[in-house]
């Protein structure tokens, strides 16, 4: 049971960084004169929010579990894979942020407040280093948990691509709160109206699918070698997860 505390820790954090971020954009709408629905509406389909808000359901929903079944059989199949895919989304986007968007600056964010900007820096952290670090030690240390079968792989990129396709379909039909172009997409890369049009952004998109079979692939493969592993030592496990 006490490992269900640090995921009921991890949830309640990453509703911080949510919160944070999302009164970062409400004063930033109200300071540029945008409308605030639509700001919002943006904010809350943004890859890293969609991801931390499901990151945090799946939490609660394995602490909750693992309340009320204390002992040591394994965590429910729909559990296992629920964190999984979670699991997948929020180390890619730490992974990204760290490694080439760390430290690069942002126009609106000049006129930020110290508040603001505090508030800002604090989401950033929440979201793309103590929740990715969490979700690893989660993956290689918490106990209970069920291998997955490798078919599992193609729900753990599922969602990525779900959002990926609404993301594309969404950004031509809103316009962007700036009012500067009739369209709107999270991230420049995904844009299609840029100098490399959709081949460019379908390019992106394809090396992020990889990245995400990558990651996923891995996730499954530590999840199995745990299971054999408490196996061989003697630890309850349900063997038929193991299979292809």
């Amino acid at each position: 049971m006490h490992w269900a505390w640090f995921r009921i820790a991890a949830a309640l954090t990453g509703i911080s960084g949510v919160v944070a971020g999302f009164i970062v954009n409400v004063d930033r709408a109200a300071r540029q004169g945008q409308g605030l629905g639509d700001v919002l509406a943006n904010y809350f389909s943004l890859f890293t929010i969609v991801s931390t808000l499901l990151s945090i359901v799946a939490l609660f929903v394995a602490a909750s579990w693992a309340m009320r079944h204390p002992g040591s059989e394994r965590e429910p199949f729909g559990i296992a894979l629920a964190l999984a895919a979670v699991t997948g989304p929020v180390l890619l986007l730490g992974l990204v942020y760290n490694a080439l968007l760390r430290g690069l600056p942002s126009a609106i964010a000049l006129g930020d407040s110290a508040g603001i900007a505090l508030l800002d820096k604090y989401a950033a952290e929440v979201l793309h280093v103590v929740l990715p670090i969490y979700f690893v030690l989660d993956l290689l240390l918490a106990p209970r948990r069920r291998a997955l079968p490798w078919w599992s792989l193609a729900v753990l990129v599922g969602y990525p691509l779900a959002w990926t396709t609404y993301t594309m379909v969404r950004g031509e039909r809103v316009e962007n709160p700036d009012g500067t172009t009739p369209w709107w997409y999270p991230y420049p890369f995904l844009d299609p109206h840029g100098a490399g049009g959709y081949s460019s952004a379908f390019t992106y998109i394809g090396v992020i699918l990889v990245g995400f079979l990558a990651i996923g692939s891995i996730i499954i493969l530590i999840g199995r070698y745990r299971e054999k592993r408490s196996t061989r030592h003697g630890a309850p496990a349900t063997r038929r997860t193991l299979a292809i």
